[in-house]
């Protein structure tokens, strides 16, 4: 590696690292600081951007100490907690050691944006290299506790780091403010939309899934994909080239800013078969308004370099001021990234609308940009970028295809004559400690041979960037339908051992509710023209109520959608036996499969006092074995129930 890579190489691996520990965080402050949907979201909120303030302390600090041994310090720090997160399963410490990490990670970013001029190839290649690590690692284990290849991969990736840190840095120039203000909402586009492997997954399980759903419903469904998260080797590819490449001129360098806006506009619609352009578009655009911002920094580095009449003291204070700039402006903009981060998915708690959260920063990112002005010849990157964007491309079609399973049911010898059915809300996979463990929440379901799933998440930022159901499918070997409830990544899911058909999903009336609702309708086919329907909900009362008019809506459908056959309508209803909503289901006909065991409380998961988590069957299936296996994979106990079919 020639000399002048070092300071790109280790400045992609800090946002690598840094990255690393926001995935702890960010669901640390939902699950283990507060609970989402109890703890007020506005305390939630304080505390996650208090520590992004308070980095605002951070270039004074490098000023008065200095950017080298603060940046040196910082670094060790952020990769001590980046180790020591693994190994906690969650609980305070685990929170506390990912604050440390985060703050140390800050204040790290604000020292090598004190002495780095040309930021935007190390952000590049560490936004890049990050989406290609959480591919590589199936989005799961990079944050995690793991099995050894992950601890190897991390202290790898902390080991080099350390050591390209110890390095002295080139002298810096003037420029830099522009690119270190955009690293900020860069990282939160890539991270929501651009680079995450967990989006791209859940897009190309729209687009291309092997179960269509009707044409004619308002929101499609997602079934498992042929491909899985392989498009993400495209939009990395073409933003490494975007961003590395010398930027457009003219009427050209437009194209940009237009396809990033575009891209974020997409995601505001939150309908699922936009969900793929909106990935390629966000990327690539995301990447030209990088180059343009690079550019212009270096055209003000060169100016600056011009042979001026002054003493060095005058050169000195310039280059100090610089360097303050840098460090306030790449504070500032990771300032934005939490203001939008916590405006965006705080919106699901306090019911105001968020689909514009991530329009306004893309229209951040492309004024800055468009604002910007290159200098008259093309900038040199410290990377070859069409190398450096096919070799990125390369690995991550490799690690996406490597990491995928390509998940199938087939007709076994004949109909069953009994079925197994769990019903389970996994707290987008978090337990009531906070850990993120898609193997306990197997585990407690396992043996089930029909599986609904409440709350799943596949690919918030929030919570990680995880596709819960694709990690919960691959474990129990099952196929899924996926049905969006509050936008295309969180919803409710049905997997199956038994072939899936005739997906169709309704969305719920809101009635005050935060957080959408939806019904969606899976027919099982067990062949010899044996079918069950199956109705999977999640029922969100309103405020100081019952959800009556969304169990009646959801009841409505499940009688027309099953049309005769038997019919399972199982989920987190938020109701209990006898409540005005639960009485919406038995006068549609329905009977409680969970009765015989009753009283059978499910929630919370540690402590259970309420029974809200339930499945109804039509009289024709006699039910037996009814359970609610104890556990604290996720803050609600899943219910369980042993179905005999009616004879063919």
């Amino acid at each position: 590696m020639r000399y002048r890579h070092f300071p790109t190489v280790t400045l992609a691996l800090g946002v690598v690292l840094l990255v690393d520990v926001l995935r702890v965080f960010l669901p640390a402050v939902i699950t283990i600081f507060g609970q989402a949907a109890s703890t007020p979201a506005e305390l939630l909120g304080a505390f996650a951007f208090g520590w992004f303030l308070l980095a605002l302390a951070a270039p004074a600090l490098v000023r008065r100490v200095g950017a080298r041994p603060v940046t040196l310090v910082a670094a060790v720090l952020l990769v001590v907690a980046r180790l020591a997160v693994n190994g906690q399963p969650g609980g305070r410490l685990q929170l506390w050691l990912a604050t440390a990490g985060l703050l140390a990670g800050l204040v790290w970013l604000a020292g090598v944006a004190a002495g780095t001029d040309r930021p935007v190839p190390g952000l590049a290649l560490g936004l890049a290299v990050g989406a290609l690590l959480h591919t590589v690692l199936d989005t799961y284990r990079p944050a995690f506790l793991g099995d050894w290849p992950a601890w190897l991969l991390a202290v790898v990736v902390a080991g080099l780091f350390l050591a390209g840190q110890a390095r002295p840095a080139p002298p810096a120039g003037a420029g830099g403010v522009r690119s270190w203000l955009l690293a900020g909402p860069a990282l939160l586009l890539a991270g929501m939309v651009a680079l995450s492997p967990a989006v791209a997954r859940t897009a190309t399980s729209y687009q291309f899934g092997l179960l269509r759903s009707d044409p004619a419903d308002e929101v499609g469904v997602a079934t498992v994909p042929l491909f899985g998260p392989a498009p993400l080797a495209v939009a990395v590819g073409g933003f490494l080239l975007a961003a590395l490449a010398s930027p457009r001129r003219g009427a050209w360098r437009w194209l940009g800013p237009v396809a990033l806006v575009a891209g974020a506009v997409l995601v505001a619609l939150e309908r699922g078969e936009l969900l793929l352009p909106a990935v390629l578009l966000t990327a690539v655009g995301l990447g030209a308004c990088l180059a343009s911002a690079g550019a212009a920094d270096g055209r003000v580095a060169d100016d600056a370099a011009t042979p001026a009449v002054d003493d060095g003291g005058r050169a000195g204070q310039d280059a100090a001021r610089a360097a303050g700039r840098r460090g306030y402006a790449a504070v500032a903009g990771m300032l934005v990234f939490a203001v939008a981060a916590v405006a965006y998915y705080a919106a699901y708690d306090l019911g105001h609308p968020n689909a514009g959260v991530p329009v306004a920063v893309a229209v951040l990112v492309a004024a800055v940009a468009l604002a910007a002005r290159p200098g008259p010849g093309p900038l040199r990157s410290p990377l070859p970028p069409v190398w450096t964007a096919a070799s990125a491309a390369v690995l991550t079609l490799v690690a996406a295809i490597a990491s995928d399973e390509l998940l199938s049911a087939t007709n076994r010898d004949g109909p069953p004559e009994t079925v197994r059915v769990a019903a389970y809300n996994v707290r987008m996979g978090f337990g009531i400690h906070g850990r993120f463990d898609p193997d306990a929440l197997a585990r407690a379901v396992a043996g089930a041979d029909v599986v609904v799933l409440g709350e799943v998440d596949r690919g918030w930022l929030l919570n990680g960037g995880h596709d819960t159901l694709d990690l919960l499918a691959e474990r129990l070997d099952m196929p899924y339908v996926f049905a969006p409830a509050a936008d295309p990544l969180w919803g409710d899911a049905v997997l199956s051992r038994w072939p899936l058909d005739a997906a169709r999903t309704r969305p719920l009336p809101a009635v005050g509710a935060p957080t959408g609702a939806q019904a969606l309708g899976v027919t099982i086919d067990f062949s010899e023209d044996v079918r069950l329907a199956v109705v999977a909900t999640h029922l969100q009362p309103p405020p100081g109520g019952d959800p009556v008019v969304q169990a009646r809506a959801v009841a409505d459908f499940a009688v027309r959608y099953a049309a005769g056959r038997p019919l399972v309508v199982a989920g987190d209803l938020n109701t209990e036996p006898g409540d005005p909503a639960f009485a919406e289901f038995t006068r549609a006909g329905l009977v409680d499969a969970l009765a015989a065991a009753r009283p059978l409380p499910t929630s919370p998961a540690d402590a259970p006092r309420q029974q809200i988590d339930h499945v109804l069957v039509t009289p024709d299936l006699a039910t037996g074995d009814a359970a609610a296996p104890p556990g604290t994979a996720s803050d609600h106990l899943p219910v369980a129930v042993t179905l005999t079919l009616p004879p063919a």
